[in-house]
């Protein structure tokens, strides 16, 4: 069944999918193709937003991370790789480059000195305040065409969808 929508460019795809495998039930590909676009959309918007703060997206999400942890805004390297889902190695290269443009520092952990925490300065705290609002505006605006309704109801299917991905359950067995 068709949606009533005008077609999009994904409909073109699907059409010739329909028209050389007939015997293929692509609508599949549809709704795929149209996740992985949005993604890729919304994405490089986000993106522009962060560089207009001077930032990468991955110094946004250290830098978000830290702020979302709370006063007083200091979390373990460790911690904040598992939290982004990062390498020790890829955490320790975005801290090294925040840290030289001042927007965290490592101290000393007040339970045992000979570990460190990375820590927003107060210069880090005001620029992750600033971006975050720009990052929330850039996706409230990503997601004007849909109505309230529509928003808590895709919502609800992402969620859904995500956590059988995240937990498929058991293997099946023949």
């Amino acid at each position: 069944m068709r949606n009533t929508e005008p077609p999009d460019r994904v409909d073109a795809i699907v059409d010739q999918w329909h028209r050389e495998r007939p015997d293929l039930d692509a609508e599949v590909m549809g709704v795929v193709g149209r996740l992985s676009r949005v993604v890729q959309l919304g994405s490089g918007r986000v993106e522009a937003t962060h560089r207009r703060h001077g930032l990468q997206r991955g110094e946004f999400d250290v830098l978000a991370a830290l702020r979302r942890s709370g006063e007083p805004f200091e979390v373990t390297p460790s911690a904040l790789a598992d939290t982004l889902m990062l390498s020790r190695a890829g955490m320790t290269s975005r801290v090294d480059r925040l840290e030289r443009a001042g927007f965290v520092q490592r101290v000393a952990d007040p339970a045992d000195r000979r570990s460190l925490r990375v820590a927003l300065t107060p210069t880090g705290l005001a620029l992750i305040d600033t971006v975050v609002a720009d990052h929330i505006a850039t996706e409230q605006q990503l997601i004007t065409p849909l109505t309230t309704r529509e928003r808590a109801e895709l919502d609800h299917l992402l969620r859904k969808l995500l956590m059988s991905l995240e937990d498929p359950g058991p293997p099946a067995t023949s």
